[in-house]
C-alpha cells in the first residue's frame, strides 16, 4: 500500500512537470519564433503609459510568475489530499488547457500578443478555435490553474491561482474595449456571436 501511494505520487509529480514544460515551451518556443521575424510578442506593461491598463498588466505578469513558483513548490512538496475522482479531473483540465493554449496560439499566427499590442497593427483572428472562444489561450491558462489546484492541492496555490485567474478576466476586459477601439463593429458582431471564454451564441 504504501509503495503504491508513493508510486502514485511520483506519476502525479512527472505529470505535473510534463504539463508545465510543455505549456511554457509552447509560450517561449512562440515568442522566439516571433523575435526572429522581429515581432515583440510580450508587451504586457511595456510601452504604456502608467494608467488602469498598465498596472493591470504589471500585477497580471507578477501574478502569472508567481503561481509558476507555486505549482513548482506543489509539485515536490504537495501530497494528493482530494479525492481521486478530482485529482483525475485536474489531469484532464491540466491536458485540455495545454492543448488548448498550444492550439489558440498556432492559430493565431503572427497576431498572437501577451499584452495589448497598442503599437502593432494585428489581424482580429475569428476561425478555428477562435469561432468557440473569443480568449481560448486564457481559457487554457484557467484550466491548467484548475487542473494543478485539483492534483496537488494546498492553500497557496489555490489562493495564487485564483487570483491569477482573477487578473486574466481584468486582462479581458481590458482587451475587449482595446478590440473595441481597433475593430469597431466588426468586433461587436463577432462579440454578439461567440462567447467570452466557450461556446456560441443564437
Amino acid at each position: 500500500m504504501e509503495k503504491t501511494k508513493f508510486e502514485r505520487r511520483d506519476f502525479m509529480k512527472l505529470f505535473g512537470i510534463t504539463i508545465l514544460v510543455i505549456y511554457y515551451s509552447v509560450y517561449l518556443g512562440k515568442m522566439m519564433l516571433q523575435k526572429r521575424k522581429g515581432i515583440q510578442t510580450d508587451q504586457i506593461a511595456k510601452g504604456k503609459q502608467k494608467d488602469r491598463v498598465f498596472y493591470t498588466e504589471l500585477i497580471l505578469k507578477i501574478a502569472t510568475y508567481a503561481v509558476v513558483a507555486v505549482q513548482v513548490v506543489s509539485i515536490f512538496a504537495a501530497k494528493p489530499q482530494l479525492p481521486q475522482a478530482l485529482i483525475v479531473s485536474g489531469i484532464v483540465l491540466g491536458v485540455a488547457g495545454t492543448f488548448l493554449f498550444a492550439l489558440s496560439v498556432i492559430t493565431m499566427k503572427d497576431s498572437w500578443r501577451a499584452g495589448l499590442a497598442e503599437n502593432d497593427e494585428t489581424e482580429m483572428i475569428t476561425n478555428g478555435i477562435y469561432a468557440l472562444s473569443r480568449n481560448p489561450a486564457f481559457l487554457g491558462f484557467d484550466c491548467v490553474y484548475v487542473g494543478f489546484v485539483l492534483m496537488f492541492f494546498n492553500v497557496p496555490l489555490l489562493l495564487f491561482s485564483v487570483f491569477a485567474m482573477v487578473m486574466l478576466h481584468l486582462q479581458i476586459l481590458q482587451e475587449e474595449q482595446y478590440m473595441i477601439r481597433v475593430f469597431g463593429d466588426t468586433y461587436l458582431h463577432y462579440k454578439s456571436k461567440v462567447c467570452r471564454y466557450f461556446g456560441r451564441k443564437r
